[in-house]
């Protein structure tokens, strides 16, 4: 890639963008696109590729710019090559700071609580409920944001062409009436760009639509991308969405405070405090407007099943029943996002037809994204 030209950036409708045709495009420059954007670009300087994401880099309203950004060597077996080629790939961008996985019962690995913990955070927890405790000291912390805008950069940087605030609708395929077998053949699908533009009273808008052609389509929209496929494609995916806040609690944290995981929960140590990110107990269904629920009668901006984890995890960790907990009036008061929930629940690709394909993230995007995002921009390089 020495002395590529470097790719062209639109952020706004301002300015003008032409027809075109393209390779590759992946829609949703989020953890997910982004990476595959990169590795795609190292695989194959060759191919024209545009990255294109309906928000900002990263999307504010995404699930990337919330992602707890946690790495921990506790996977399934079969898991297990691909969290460690994550780790790999995380770089510099991991921060190790090891994980304190507190449990009620003892097991491999595990000692007394006692023998671990400092007196800060033993004073946190309920020894009598959560006595045992199994180190993982390669485990570590990095901000999803950063290292998708790294990964972003660097594909421009080597040739990809990025446009901002664009809205894809896909329309299968045209021209020929087939899909391509391998790009250049003479097909391909059309896909609409629809650029975005907010009006004076903060409406976002369609200011105008573009149209491109591409040989290849990667949907990595995040929790919208199976509807996408649906929507545009006619094909119907067994993957779902669900909405996942992650609440702050305000008690004091350092660079060097471990992550702490127990009963569910997992206490991220965050800019002087944590984030408590909550598993995710199920799909939401389709229409669900996320709403806040109610503590001891009064209204609070945690949904119901995160309050209840929340609510499951207080008696092992008495540090939540205090004030530091931020709970909220509204909805709006506690970060949440829609967030993937592959079939299978980790991170997965798939070849929709001859044309498309989707890539999701998730939960523990984590934990085995950039593997999996390498391996479809391996297997995009091959075609």
């Amino acid at each position: 890639m020495t002395g590529a030209a470097a790719g062209r950036v639109w952020a706004h409708v301002g300015q003008p963008f032409a027809p075109a045709r393209y390779d590759v495009l992946i829609v949703g420059a989020g953890r997910m696109g982004a990476a595959l954007a990169r590795f795609l670009r190292a695989a194959r300087p060759d191919l024209s590729l545009l990255l294109a994401e309906e928000g900002g880099l990263p999307n504010e309203e995404g699930a990337t710019i919330l992602a707890p950004g946690v790495w921990h060597a506790d996977v399934p077996p079969e898991r297990r090559e691909e969290a460690e080629r994550t780790r790999v790939l995380l770089g510099d961008a991991l921060t190790p700071c090891g994980l304190l996985d507190l449990q009620g019962q003892a097991g491999p690995a595990t000692r007394p609580v006692s023998e671990v913990l400092g007196p800060d955070l033993l004073g946190w927890i309920d020894a009598g409920v959560l006595p045992h405790v199994r180190l993982d000291g390669r485990a570590g912390v990095y901000s999803a944001g950063q290292l998708t805008l790294g990964h972003a950069q660097t594909a421009i940087r080597e040739g990809a062409d990025l446009m901002l605030n664009v809205r894809a609708e896909l329309h299968g395929h045209e021209l020929n009436g087939h899909a391509l077998d391998r790009p250049g053949s003479g097909g391909a699908a059309r896909v609409a760009l629809h650029r975005l533009s907010v009006t004076n009273t903060h409406q976002v808008v369609v200011d105008h639509t573009v149209n491109v052609t591409v040989a290849r389509v990667v949907i990595a929209a995040g929790a919208p991308g199976p509807a996408l496929a649906e929507a545009g494609l006619g094909i119907v995916t067994p993957h779902r969405a669900a909405y996942r806040q992650t609440p702050r609690l305000e008690v004091p944290s350092t660079s060097g405070t471990p992550v702490l995981r127990a009963e569910g929960l997992t206490l991220r140590p965050q800019s002087g405090g944590f984030t408590v990110v909550p598993p995710v107990p199920h799909p939401d269904p389709w229409g669900y407007v996320p709403t806040g629920g109610r503590l001891v009668g009064v209204p609070v901006g945690l949904r119901r099943e995160t309050l209840d984890a929340v609510m499951r995890a207080m008696p092992g960790l008495s540090v939540l029943a205090g004030e530091g907990l931020v709970v909220g009036r509204s909805i709006a008061d506690i970060p949440g996002a829609w967030l993937a929930v592959p079939a299978g629940d980790w991170p997965t690709w798939e070849r929709l037809d001859d044309t498309h394909w989707l890539l999701l993230g998730g939960e523990r995007a984590d934990l085995t994204g950039l593997a999996v995002a390498e391996q479809l921009a391996q297997a995009l390089a091959a075609t």
